[in-house]
Parts: structure tokens; C-alpha cells; sequence
């Protein structure tokens, strides 16, 4: 640990959204769209947070769908920083529905986002690293060089 990083649990963001027929398809089960808006949108909050700058989402580099939510469920979002680059910030968000009537709780959604800070003249700005401090920040943290390899790989085979 550097002076110029921070805790995971510093960037730590959590929503509530509730899920309304509007958000949801012919089967009464909420847009996969919606889902992946309200991962962005926590994602930059998230990212912001760590950053305390501008950022841009450079990609959503894996979403796994695990399950559906239905209307009247509550979705809640959690999202951390849980690597870093020279000014880009990997995000790692989840997203679990609740059946508020019955109580049942289960993972939808798990996704990784890449976030790049941008500075006052709209270009990419340094970031402060990252630590982790509970087991579960420790194995999201160690894994992370293995996925901004995989970025990587994926980024020169479209080049």
C-alpha cells in the first residue's frame, strides 16, 4: 500500500431500484437493457467515488445474466473499484433481486466495467490505486491482472 492508493471499500456503492412494468418484457420480467443501464450508472458512481473525477465507461467487458427479477421485486446494485490501471479503474458490480413478500434473495446479475477518469481538458487523468482489506475484496483484486489480460488479448485480436 502506496499513499496513493485508497480502500476498495472507499469506492463502495449501493442502489435500490424497484422493478415496475415499464422496466420489463412481454414476460413480466425485467429488460436485460434496464439491467445493464443500472449497472452503468453505478459503475460511474462508483468509479467517481474512487476517481473524484469525471469518468467515461471504455467498456463493459462481461455481464453474466444469472437470473431473472419480476415486477415488484427490488434490485439492489453493489459496485467496487476492484483494479486499477494508469487511468483506468475496473468495476465489479452485482446486482441481486429481492422478493420483498416472501423474502427470497438471489444474484441476477454480475459484471465487469472498465472506467476511465477524465481530467479538465477531457482527456484520460491518473487514478489512485487500489487495496483490498476482506477476503472477498483479496480474490476480486488478485484476479484482476488475469482479466485486463484477457482485455488486452481481446482488444488486439479486433485490431
Amino acid at each position: 500500500m502506496t499513499m496513493n492508493e485508497l480502500p476498495m471499500s472507499q469506492s463502495r456503492t449501493i442502489q435500490t431500484k424497484l422493478v415496475l412494468p415499464p422496466d420489463t418484457n412481454h414476460l413480466q420480467t425485467i429488460f436485460g437493457g434496464q439491467v445493464l443501464s443500472y449497472i452503468d450508472e453505478i459503475a460511474a458512481i462508483t468509479a467517481m467515488k474512487h476517481s473524484q473525477t469525471a469518468v467515461v465507461t471504455a467498456s463493459i467487458d462481461s455481464v453474466d445474466f444469472l437470473s431473472s427479477a419480476r415486477v415488484g421485486d427490488v434490485l439492489e446494485l453493489e459496485a467496487v473499484v476492484s483494479s486499477t490501471g494508469r487511468t483506468s479503474m475496473e468495476v465489479f458490480v452485482t446486482v441481486r433481486s429481492m422478493n420483498l413478500l416472501t423474502g427470497e434473495s438471489k444474484l441476477t446479475t454480475e459484471s465487469f466495467l472498465t472506467m476511465v477518469a477524465m481530467g479538465p481538458d477531457n482527456k484520460p487523468t491518473p487514478v489512485p490505486g487500489v487495496y483490498p482489506e476482506t477476503d472477498a475484496e483479496k480474490r476480486l483484486f488478485e484476479t484482476g491482472p488475469a482479466r485486463r489480460e484477457h482485455r488486452s488479448l481481446r482488444r488486439s485480436i479486433k485490431h
